[in-house]
């Protein structure tokens, strides 16, 4: 028995815990005097005393024994410690794991490591795993190449910490042979007390044993696994080891297809960048506006497109591209971007819509001739007070004007479409805007969107122009949201296909501020 000060001072020893712990004297501090674990166990007891939480035993090793520290308030300054020797009762009940069905632990860990792709949550998982029943702290590390390892560590708390450091794995007996993999080397006992700090962390105490273990994984190694055990738990029994190997060989697989899904999530991440519909940049004296629903609620991208290019041609005027590939999914979004792509390095040449085409034509003819693309081109030029649209329509829906009246007009340009046929046709139209006027640029998924209350009607043009004749003078960013929510709420929860809006508009000129009667 020991009582121990609020301030982390030794008021008084019997003769029992001065024999076991030689430091251990009235007016010694506790720190240094005591074991860590106990000195931990009475900092959290006072914290307990102070919140007015229940007092639980503590348990850790006192030299090559085991103790459970019982904690009793003697008042409210000091705390009685009293130690109980559990050596015997641990080394029966968790020295050789007595009792325990491993098939039933095996069942446990794969449906705990296979239950996510997450790496992160794998990682977590393998470590609290191995402390659950291999050994007291457990630490995963993992390559990342040029001397760093992404390291996760565990010893039964709350908290799995993990670190990217760099570690030279050479100051752990095998556990560079276990992160090469190649050939396979056994388990490997070694003294904790040698151990480097990342590995020996504070609180498992310096007597002890580690162990490193391969992590295989499909064809190369997924890492290694440390195991760290302390002084009373010396090595593995022979239930234990064939364990560890079986665990080793299941955490490896886990870790290593969640690794690799990671890494195929990244890939397409980085190559779905591209193919994502742009964010629609800010033109002087033009507003803007563009919106995209793809045929799958569950989908990012599809076989409908826009571009808007701030600079095109010699004349350097916008430029704005919608288009409609046929088909729709994975493979309509593939060839999306092959064509994007092309008019990018069209750009030079785009004063010559015509010829624009007969060159995007021929690059998808040179190819899969089984899917096609229809689109519309719509050059931008800045005309006091409005705008003039150059329009061409290459077998896609003409574009829609709307005025300030409230008249609907569609732009008289039509032509065939893209990777099909050759020579392509085509015919331009010049369409003058007013300030507070728009163009309505859309694809075809607008006007066949089947719903309606049946819920096997089009939405069709007719119901777009009487539709638009009621948005005279609406902003460009209210007109196209509302034809999306027209067409949206059409189709209701039925299959529709992949729907794009741009609207061009004439900003309305701002108010002088001169001229109250005309604000």
């Amino acid at each position: 028995m020991l009582v121990i000060g609020a301030s982390g001072v030794i008021a008084q020893v019997n003769e029992a815990a001065r024999l076991l712990m030689a430091g251990a004297a009235p007016g010694e501090p506790a720190t240094g005097a005591v074991p860590e674990w106990l000195a931990r166990a009475h900092r959290r007891a006072l914290t307990a005393q102070e919140g007015g939480g229940p007092l639980g035993p503590a348990c850790g090793p006192v030299g090559d024994r085991v103790f459970e520290a019982h904690p009793v308030h003697a008042d409210g300054e000091r705390v009685v410690w009293w130690l109980v020797d559990v050596t015997g009762r641990r080394q029966v009940t968790e020295g050789p794991r007595a009792g325990h069905d491993w098939n039933s632990v095996m069942v446990e860990a794969a449906t705990e490591l296979l239950s996510s792709l997450n790496l992160d949550r794998c990682l977590e998982m393998t470590v609290r795993l191995a402390v659950r029943h291999l050994a007291d702290a457990a630490l995963v590390v993992l390559p990342l190449g040029r001397r760093r390892y992404a390291l996760t560590y565990g010893d039964g708390g709350d908290e799995v910490v993990r670190e990217d450091l760099s570690v030279d794995p050479r100051e752990v007996p095998g556990l560079a042979e276990a992160l090469r993999g190649f050939p396979p080397v056994p388990a490997r006992w070694s003294d904790l007390a040698g151990a480097p700090g990342w590995v020996a962390r504070d609180g498992l105490g310096e007597a002890g044993r580690v162990v490193v273990v391969a992590l295989p994984g499909h064809g190369l190694p997924s890492g290694a696994l440390v195991l760290l055990r302390r002084s009373e738990r010396a090595g593995f029994s022979p239930e234990e080891e064939e364990f560890a190997e079986l665990f080793a060989a299941r955490a490896g697989t886990a870790i290593s297809v969640a690794r690799l899904y990671a890494e195929q999530a990244a890939i397409t991440e980085t190559l779905m960048a591209d193919l994502l519909p742009p964010v629609v940049p800010r033109l002087d004296g033009v507003a803007l506006a563009a919106r995209y629903r793809p045929a799958g609620d569950g989908e990012r991208v599809g076989g409908d497109f826009y571009d808007v290019h701030p600079v095109a041609g010699t004349r350097e005027e916008p430029l704005v591209v919608l288009g409609d590939v046929a088909g729709k999914g994975l493979e309509a979004a593939v060839l999306t971007g092959r064509i994007r792509n092309t008019l990018k390095a069209l750009l030079p040449v785009a004063d010559d819509h015509r010829r624009v085409l007969d060159l995007l034509n021929g690059v998808l003819l040179s190819g899969d001739r089984k899917r096609f693309v229809t689109l519309v081109l719509a050059s931008i030029e800045r005309r006091d007070p409005g705008l003039a649209l150059r329009l061409t329509s290459a077998g896609h829906p003409p574009p829609v004007i709307v005025r300030n009246d409230g008249r609907v007009e569609a732009a008289r340009t039509q032509g065939t479409l893209i990777g099909m046929l050759e020579p392509i046709d085509s015919v331009s139209d010049t369409v003058l805007l007013a300030p507070g006027e728009s163009c309505l640029l859309y694809s075809d998924g607008i006007t066949e969107a089947m719903g309606g209350p049946l819920g096997a009607e089009m939405f069709d043009e007719e119901r777009l122009y009487a539709e638009l004749a009621h948005c005279a003078g609406m902003p460009a960013e209210a007109l196209a949201e509302r034809v999306l929510m027209l067409a949206s709420q059409w189709v209701g929860g039925g299959e529709h296909d992949d729907m794009a809006i741009v609207v061009i508009s004439a900003p309305r000129s701002a108010p002088d501020a001169d001229d109250p009667a005309g604000a």
